[in-house]
């Protein structure tokens, strides 16, 4: 039994009654300013629990069931099944045709996923509050009717896509096997946590439809999940409907809590091993740690920031800050049955694995001798404070918090338990924990290499996994029957949308400082929270006064977040995290910006840390040269990964490989290095004034408290900054087919499109292009993603858009596909498209379309962050406050012809280009035969000499 916290919370527990089959166990409420979800537990007799969360701020409504199965609960030799399983359960069910799960939230307007971990799967939606009873039927029929839904054919194709999510997620990533090499020589052999969720492919080909449908019949059953509905619902009505749709579905076979000793290491284990991407090696030390909601975790996690997070920490200013390493880390990691505790460093080149490990050792001295600080302390419990009540902003937050925590603990209310177990940590506990599990303990001690550099290894591999004296345990496989519910209700009949809800758009002020600066702002009170965005116009179109200065922007943003005149960065940083807040300076293609979030109490001395921040910042030499290091460095590592060097020769192939804007932000090694210190300087000085720049404010805040706040903006001195228009793009009349070669990559990645030069307009044809747009790439059920996803099983997800801003627009359509089907998949990417530009839109994608755009709204204003966005458009592009509305008529209005008009306009493939970059010994041959000159670049977007 989990012993439930009797705080200030107000908790009624043991059957404080029933309603209907239903049995109310547990009642939660808040008191007083208290840090906690207010819910309703009930368990119905199939042994389902269900908690209830009301939230009537915002018309939607969260629904989360999460299974308690994840990886943790495979067989040995069967590895990945849980989360295989995961994408088998929106394959349809008996009453939901194969492909209409997704296609029926997305008509409601809702969004929806799922996710599996070590210790359990859950599957969620957020829709408007009118679509639930929908939902709970939804989600019962997966539950109670899919075994008979399943197919092989089905099964075949999710099977193929789930090997181009571990390809797309792991096999084609720098670094990432890592957790995969740590995982199986930190634990035993055969034990659940030695594997990692997303499985080994060489076992997912092993695996039948049978193992699946075992798998469904052994864990997917009301008494081993938990259902959790959040948002603006009637409980009476909710817990009717889960009656109704849940009520009949029987119970399954028991599923009992698991229980393992943790691993136990005698000596140090050294491992290694090669990976295809990696421009510099990585040493991993990794120790047993504890379970989640352990006694110890509270201390192991303020252990792990004093030792490795934040530029605070030993780690950083032993290895960082001195330019030894670009990264190094310590964190600890917390499951159901197990911990870790990880130390992650990435050398600089010259400097050797070796040399980090000592550098390590170092720092444990260090903090030996140092200790723990009050201050440590103090920033530890005040950035956790910030970050569950940051955790709390919308339902689909507070729902799964809810549900995790029911499903390890049995108590859903855990959020106090934690604080309060933060609160107590004491230097003395942080010590404990050190000794207890750290100091002089052994370790998994993995050496990362890139290829061709195997002698940059720590040590010879030591160990060897042993698979002797293992007995697979008897997961209950035996004697399963598929025992369907009998229902009383015709379950065939989807069930209707209730009255539609009522969307409003979050009302607002607007106001001007004394010297010009446009404010906006909304009041939302519904977390103890203020989000302000500053932003100041420029950022990469500045850069087209000097070229060779590229990356100044970011140069610049960064060393903004180190130290100001009052303040180390050390000392900021402590600063803000003792105040649970943060203040970080961002550039990117038009503009400079800071970001700001605070706790409402401490918004005071958060804003005096912003007037420090942008008003008085000190820019030295040592960081400068710190800065520059680790971006030079962070360019090259980044021509490695396929996805990034496709996003980033497209953008030159569209506008101009000699185009500044493509590189003005971040820059190139070459052009990085030549920033100096003036240079940094200049740029601010120059180019940092109130006359270019903005204020969004949102939360918990009025209009007269935000221009108090932020009335230090009113000193700021205006000039006049230049602002130069970027230089136009590239067109074309022809199709050519432009090849990147990345050696052995496990995945290709293609971009198709070419520069619209639609800009942005909330009405106009840019708008109406999105709208054109979604039935062939823009959702989960489009054509493009429907073709490669999920009826080729090529890609994890396959899209297409138009974007589009102050200045430029364009059209792309991209994916990333398994390397044996890149021809194929550009085929099918080049059919859709013509075919959607010359016969258009069908009447009933039509209709999905308005549907599914305009029911999203209802979830466009609930947290902090999306009234921003809104509020932040607005003052950008001077729209009228209706402008959604407007939209909406827009979009109701739309004709096929129109649609079909636009496709014809818009998606000719003659002005298209394609980019495909992947292992060019293996799909160069493939590529060849589909008719297209094709020119080879290199990751600069450059042509190769003599091709």
């Amino acid at each position: 039994m989990i012993k439930k916290l009797l705080l200030s919370t107000c908790i009624s527990a043991i059957a404080l009654g029933t309603l209907g089959q239903a049995k109310l166990v547990e009642k939660v409420t808040r008191k007083g300013n208290e840090i906690v979800i207010p819910y309703e537990k009930y368990v119905l007799p199939n042994g389902l629990t269900l908690i209830l969360h009301e939230d009537h701020s915002d018309p939607v409504a969260h629904v989360d069931i999460t299974y308690h199965v994840g990886s943790a609960r495979e067989e040995i030799g069967k590895s990945g099944f849980a989360h295989f399983f995961e994408h088998m359960m929106f394959e349809g069910s008996d009453h939901v045709k194969d492909k209409q799960h997704f296609k029926l939230i997305t008509e409601a307007g809702g969004t929806l996923n799922g996710s599996t971990n070590l210790d359990r799967t859950n599957y969620f939606e957020t829709v408007p509050s009118n679509q639930l009873e929908k939902m709970l039927w939804l989600e019962s029929d997966r539950m109670g009717f899919l075994l008979n839904a399943v197919t092989q054919e089905k099964f075949e194709i999710q099977r193929a896509t789930v090997k181009n999510e571990r390809g797309q997620n792991y096999d084609n990533r720098p670094y990432g096997l890592m957790s995969e090499y740590v995982s199986k020589n930190l634990y035993p052999y055969g034990h659940p946590y030695s594997w990692l969720t997303i499985g080994y492919i060489e076992e997912l080909n092993k695996v039948g439809v049978n193992d699946l449908k075992n798998f469904f019949l052994r864990w997917y059953n009301p008494n081993n999940a938990t259902l959790t509905i959040a948002g603006d619902i009637n409980a009476k009505q909710t817990i009717a409907w889960v009656e109704k749709y849940f009520g009949p579905i029987p119970r399954g076979p028991v599923a009992a809590k698991m229980h393992l000793p943790p691993p136990v290491l005698t000596a140090d284990r050294y491992v290694s091993y090669t990976d295809n991407y990696a421009q510099l090696p990585l040493l991993s030390i990794t120790y047993p740690g504890v379970e989640a909601y352990n006694k110890d975790e509270a201390a192991l996690d303020a252990l792990a920031a004093i030792i490795g997070r934040g530029n605070n920490s030993i780690l950083y200013q032993n290895l960082v800050k001195t330019r030894k390493a670009v990264q190094a880390t310590m964190n600890s990691r917390n499951s159901e049955l197990s911990g870790e505790i990880s130390l992650t460093v990435v050398p600089y080149p010259g400097q050797t694995l070796a040399e980090m490990k000592a550098g390590v050792e170092q720092s444990f001295k260090d903090f030996e001798a140092r200790g723990v600080s009050d201050e440590d302390l103090k920033r530890i419990k005040g950035s956790s404070e910030a970050q569950y009540i940051n955790g709390l902003a919308s339902v689909s937050g507070k729902a799964s918090e809810l549900a995790l925590a029911q499903t390890l603990t049995g108590n859903p209310n855990q959020i106090q338990n934690e604080l309060k177990e933060i609160d107590a940590v004491t230097k003395e506990d942080v010590m404990r924990v050190y000794n207890q599990y750290v100091k002089g303990k052994p370790a998994v001690i993995l050496s990362v290499l890139p290829k061709g550099k195997e002698d940059m290894r720590l040590a010879a591999d030591n160990y060897t996994i042993d698979k002797s004296g293992y007995k697979a345990p008897d997961y209950g496989y035996a004697s399963l029957k598929y025992n369907k519910a009998v229902d009383n209700f015709d379950r065939s009949k989807t069930p209707p949308a209730g009255p539609a809800v009522v969307i409003k758009a979050p009302a607002f002020w607007t106001a001007k400082t004394t010297n010009g600066i446009d404010m906006i702002g909304t009041f939302n009170n519904e977390i103890p929270t203020v989000s302000v965005s500053l932003s100041i116009k420029g950022g990469g179109l500045l850069m087209a006064k000097d070229a060779a200065k590229a990356g100044l922007p970011s140069i610049t943003a960064s060393m903004l977040n180190d130290a100001t005149e009052k303040y180390t960065a050390e000392a900021l940083s402590s600063e803000l995290q003792k105040l649970g807040s943060s203040i970080v300076a961002t550039a990117d293609d038009y503009e400079m910006g800071f970001r700001v979030a605070a706790l409402k109490k401490n918004l005071a001395p958060t804003m005096a840390l912003l007037e420090e921040r942008l008003l008085h910042p000190k820019f030295t030499q040592d960081a400068l040269d710190r800065i520059k290091k680790q971006a030079i460095q962070g360019l090259k590592n980044a021509k490695t990964q396929p996805a990034f060097v496709a996003s980033s020769v497209y953008d030159k192939l569209l506008k101009g490989t000699k185009n500044i804007s493509t590189y003005a932000v971040s820059g190139t090694p070459e052009t990085v290095a030549n920033i100096t210190l003036a240079d940094v300087q200049a740029f601010y000085d120059n180019n940092f004034s109130p006359s270019v720049s903005e204020v969004v404010v949102v939360g918990d805040i009025t209009e007269a408290e935000a221009r108090a706040k932020l009335a230090f903006l009113n000193g700021w001195k205006t000039k006049t900054v230049d602002i130069p228009a970027p230089a136009a793009g590239n067109t074309f009349s022809q199709t050519k087919l432009y090849l990147v070669n990345v050696p052995k990559a496990a995945q290709s990645e293609i971009r198709i499109g070419y520069q619209t030069n639609l800009t942005y307009d909330a009405l106009g044809e840019f708008y109406r292009a999105g709208i054109m747009d979604f039935a062939l790439g823009g959702g989960f059920n489009s054509r493009i993603n429907l073709n490669l996803r999920e009826d080729k099983g090529w890609t994890y997800g396959a899209s297409s858009r138009f974007t589009g801003d102050k200045y430029d627009g364009s059209f792309v359509a991209a994916a990333g596909v398994k390397a044996g089907a890149t021809d194929s998949s550009v085929v099918e990417f080049i059919k859709e498209i013509k075919n959607y530009q010359q016969k258009g839109i069908t009447p009933a994608e039509l209709v999905f379309t308005k549907a599914s755009i305009s029911q999203s709204d209802a979830r466009k204003y609930e947290t902090n962050a999306q009234k921003a966005a809104f509020l932040s458009r607005i003052q950008e592009y001077n729209l009228k406050p209706t402008f959604a509305d407007e939209q909406n008529k827009v979009l109701q209005g739309i004709t096929k012809a129109e649609v079909d008009a636009l496709a014809a306009k818009y998606l000719d493939l003659n002005k298209m280009i394609i980019l495909v970059v992947g292992d060019k010994d293996r799909i160069l041959p493939g590529l060849q035969k589909l008719g297209y000159d094709i020119v080879e670049l290199n990751a600069d977007g450059e042509p190769l000499a003599n091709k």
